[in-house]
């Protein structure tokens, strides 16, 4: 994709400053375009898009909370005048066995319950409130007003395999 397609985009990355969330910030900025990273308060997000420069801003937010996407969406919105890409990249994983027969111990009901939260709700709550923001801009030349693009980890087909019994 050249350069000049991406200088269109003012984008907002969940899971912006590390791993495949960080290589699209990185590279959505080096081509033009303009990001917001969205990611928890204790991640790297604060450093990395002061380091990215001014067509990159930091949302310490947690992709469950409504109040936090919201103002991610508008920390796009008035820093560079729109929001038309979304790319969710933010998610978590725990890797243990369904029931682990070695220690008699069942998998975490409620560590699984945090990674549907995270993973569906999640990705879910940046959907609905990106699409609201998208909504107000003009249509393209194709009557697209922006776009989401989500992303799934290769565990989903491989699953997670534990280092532990």
């Amino acid at each position: 994709t050249s350069a000049a397609c991406f200088s269109v985009f003012e984008g907002l990355v969940t899971g912006g400053s590390s791993g495949l969330g960080l290589a699209t910030v990185e590279r959505l900025v080096q081509n033009g375009a303009s990001a917001v990273i969205l990611d928890l308060p204790s991640s790297d997000g604060a450093a990395l898009a002061e380091k990215l420069g001014e067509r990159c801003a930091f949302a310490p937010a947690d992709v469950t909370s409504e109040a936090d996407v919201q103002s991610a969406v508008s920390l796009a919105r008035e820093k560079f005048g729109k929001l038309d890409l979304a790319v969710n990249c933010a998610g978590i994983a725990v890797a243990f066995k369904t029931y682990n027969f070695k220690k008699d111990l069942p998998h975490s009901l409620e560590d699984f319950q945090r990674v549907i939260n995270v993973n569906i709700a999640g990705t879910f709550n940046v959907i609905r409130l990106a699409v609201g923001e998208m909504g107000k801009n003009e249509p393209d030349a194709d009557g697209h007003r922006g776009c989401i693009i989500n992303t799934a980890s290769v565990a989903a087909f491989d699953g997670q395999f534990p280092h532990c019994g």
